[in-house]
């Protein structure tokens, strides 16, 4: 008489090159070609095709020092653009919550999904019908990884990765000691450097050692987590799926500019954006600030013009998320700061200690308040539909030459319509 089994099973979903696979959904001329994507100020690299992996292009290495190796090879480089990944994540989420609304946004581009519901005979061929869905209704290829637990699944994602299928399952494998042999202890998740040097100190140098030493030894020599890490390695689950978004109890919108500014007048403008970008982001997920800290600084590394840096935080009456409010705040604060002769490098606002919004008035509500309200659901849902800062205050300027640089940017940005690639029919 036969069964079918089911099991706890974890799938991790990865997508392959995040940010380079959301460039090149846009421009398909460029798939299976080296591209790589720059951070900030077109800083470092931060993603790679596999075609630029191949040419030796490393991960987070500054983009001057392999400035040659990508003129030679003509790799196609690119700014971040964050507003197109995170859309494009978004659509990747929903279409994973298809198979089951029990899962965990781990990062912008991984996620864990609970497939218990699934038999240990069908469960391979369902992470191939994730991967097949997600590739059709976004265009963004993945690698997956199915195990009992979450740790196991980061394994089998890490080799899945290597594999053409882009699915590797570990279901239903009782002896997996081969598999976590070949398995670096850096490669395990929670193992960071400082944790990698101790295991190494005592001889530990695979997933697999780890997983066969003495529960009694983690626990004595080194910490919870790590006894929880050696635990899920084998089989046993430890660290659940963190399934609903708690709350944020900060917002903090900061960037480094494109050049130095030394000018009131444009580190006015660059807060009051960053202002404007945070009350956005709370009042989109109906929250509330108690209080505003401006910061602002100049790099430690220019010495001749002198270091400072230099913050201020001022606390609300009442908690608001009433964007001019937060503006004039951020204004006071920032005129109690700024001192004449630095050239400033970076900027930021922090809203702190929220809360949700309520509906209920108090003693100070006024019909004012209920206008205030409706003029930033009318401006939020403006931005969201034809771009952000579409609808902005004048105070946070124009051409805004303190931005960061984006000489490779794409241009390309689902929530605009001005910014959609165009399709020329010919008759």
């Amino acid at each position: 008489m036969s069964f079918t089994q089911y099991t706890k099973k974890i799938a991790l979903v990865d997508c392959n090159s995040f940010y380079v696979s959301c460039e090149t959904l846009f421009n398909p001329r460029l798939r299976n070609k080296p591209v790589v994507v720059l951070s900030n100020n077109d800083g470092c690299i931060i993603s790679r095709s596999n075609e630029a992996k191949a040419l030796g292009i490393k991960m987070g290495e500054p983009y001057f020092k392999e400035k040659d190796v990508i003129v030679k090879n003509n790799v196609q480089v690119f700014s971040s653009n964050y507003s197109l990944y995170g859309d494009i994540s978004r659509r990747v989420m929903r279409t994973l919550k298809r198979f089951n609304s029990n899962i965990e946004i781990y990062s912008i581009d991984e996620a864990f999904l609970d497939l218990s519901n699934f038999s240990d005979d069908e469960i391979e061929g369902v992470g191939h019908e994730i991967r097949n869905v997600v590739l059709k209704w976004t265009g963004i290829p993945t690698s997956i990884g199915i195990a009992k637990t979450k740790t196991l699944s980061k394994v089998a994602n890490h080799i899945a990765k290597k594999k053409q299928s882009g699915v590797v399952s570990l279901i239903g494998i009782e002896n997996i000691d081969p598999i976590l042999e070949k398995v670096e202890i850096n490669d395990v998740w929670g193992v960071g450097k400082q944790l990698t040097k101790f295991y190494h100190q005592n001889g530990i140098y695979s997933a697999k050692q780890l997983k066969n030493k003495s529960n009694t030894w983690v626990k004595k020599n080194s910490n919870v987590l790590s006894s929880r890490t050696a635990m899920e390695l084998r089989g046993v689950s430890c660290i659940d799926l963190e399934t609903t978004n708690s709350k944020r109890k900060s917002c903090v919108v900061s960037r480094s500019f494109g050049k130095r500014v030394e000018h009131f007048q444009e580190l006015k403008e660059a807060i009051v954006g960053y202002a404007l970008n945070a009350s956005e982001k709370i009042r989109s997920e109906s929250l509330v600030t108690k209080s505003i800290t401006v910061f602002i600084r100049t790099s430690p590394f220019q010495s001749r013009y002198g270091f400072y840096s230099n913050s201020k935080t001022i606390d609300f009456p009442i908690a608001t998320n009433n964007s001019i409010e937060i503006v004039k705040a951020a204004l006071n604060a920032l005129e109690n700061i700024f001192k004449n002769g630095y050239l400033y490098q970076k900027a930021g606002v922090m809203l702190s200690h929220l809360s949700e919004s309520t509906n209920n008035k108090n003693l100070f509500s006024s019909e004012r308040d209920e206008k205030i309200k409706n003029l930033m659901k009318s401006i939020d849902n403006t931005n969201y539909r034809y771009g952000r800062s579409t609808l902005s205050l004048a105070s946070a300027g124009v051409h805004k030459k303190w931005n960061s640089k984006r000489q490779h940017y794409s241009k390309i940005d689902t929530s605009d319509f001005h910014c959609l690639p165009t399709i020329k029919a010919t008759l």
